[in-house]
């Protein structure tokens, strides 16, 4: 595994420093949110694995990390690139400690990263099974549990110490071992908020409902748009916008919770 230096040096100040899984291709909910960051302030360690993007095969250019990349450092952030394949249990500890070591200790952990291979009860195999729970479960444990380990212990009441954000889905029918293991995501998320309170972390889960980041169809659009009261479909930056209020200071009060920001989709 290889790592990109930040191109710039570090600021006098201590700088915020986040780390986004996730960001392989540029229209995606995980570029997105790296762009919102950097706007904020916010350096930045990108996670992304280019041999899931390739299995996918989604739209995406030549080399959509390195232009997202590009274009936070153009907001005057510094951003280090972090390939790995958060199947693997080393990768999480791995990002972690060199986001660290190259930019600063990392008080953002936003994991937009995901396993998703459609199958059911009868056609879902076991290596997809448990590739599945190893990056949407495991990793998400193994991130958190990397960052909390670096976090001193704080007073109670005091100032958050790191913000954690995981996206999430409640989409499992037909798509078994994705939305299961999201569903253990949420919890672990959840369950971080009390368990890490003395080092001050704040944790929160995300459902963004249905975004066209490339893998919809006219049919499946047409679908989301009339199960949406708000009538349309949502956007990346629907999702940032969210994941940038909690990572702010104005967010910091919402702590354990289960966000649906979705328009209102299924609720009509």
């Amino acid at each position: 595994m290889s790592f990109t230096s930040p191109t710039s040096p570090a600021p006098a100040s201590s700088p915020r420093v986040a780390l986004v899984t996730g960001v392989g291709r540029r229209r995606s909910i995980g570029a997105e949110l790296a762009l919102g960051l950097a706007a904020d302030g916010w350096d930045l360690g990108l996670g992304h694995w280019e041999p899931y993007d390739d299995r996918l095969g989604y739209e995406r250019g030549a080399d959509d990390p390195a232009a997202v990349a590009d274009a936070c450092r153009a907001m005057g952030r510094r951003v280090l690139l972090l390939p790995g394949d958060l199947s693997d249990p080393a990768v999480p500890e791995a990002l972690v400690a060199s986001a660290t070591e190259q930019l600063g200790p990392v008080t953002g952990l936003v994991m937009s990263h995901c396993e998703s291979v459609d199958s059911g009860i009868l056609t879902t195999s076991l290596e997809s099974w448990e590739r599945h729970y190893a990056v949407n479960a495991r990793a998400t444990w193994l991130l958190i549990r990397a960052v909390a380990a670096r976090l001193p212990p704080l007073a109670p009441g005091g100032p958050p110490g790191a913000h954690i954000v995981a996206l999430t889905s409640d989409h499992t029918v037909h798509n078994l071992p994705y939305g299961s293991s999201k569903g253990a995501l949420d919890r672990i998320v959840i369950a971080s908020a009390t368990e890490l309170a003395d080092r001050g972390v704040r944790a929160n889960v995300v459902n963004p409902g249905p975004i066209d980041t490339g893998w919809m169809d006219d049919r499946i659009r047409a679908l989301g748009v009339a199960d949406t009261p708000a009538g349309r479909l949502g956007t990346p930056r629907d999702t940032a916008d969210l994941v940038r209020f909690l990572l702010s200071e104005q967010g910091g009060w919402i702590n354990g919770q289960l966000l649906l920001s979705n328009g209102g989709f299924k609720t009509a």
